[in-house]
């Protein structure tokens, strides 16, 4: 390895900002931890293994499956 680099006429990576995007998300104690849980498995941080699973998500098309109740169901219920 060289003692001395000259980065004088360097330019930043113009793909850099692209890879990823800071965001800020609300998630739930237990969803953290399970994350937390699995990353001291398996090496890999928490946030990272956030990312690959909702990018797993992602490519593979899966949908949530919820079913709420309709409001007419709970006044007939009450």
């Amino acid at each position: 390895m060289r003692k001395h680099y000259d980065f004088s006429n360097a330019r930043k990576n113009p793909y850099a900002a692209q890879l990823k995007k800071s965001v800020t998300i609300r998630l739930d104690e237990g969803s953290i931890l399970y994350f937390k849980d699995m990353a001291e498995e398996t090496g890999i941080p928490y946030q990272s293994l956030i990312n690959l699973y909702l990018k797993d998500c992602a490519a593979t098309g899966k949908r949530l499956n919820l079913a709420w109740k309709s409001t007419t169901a709970k006044s007939r219920d009450a």
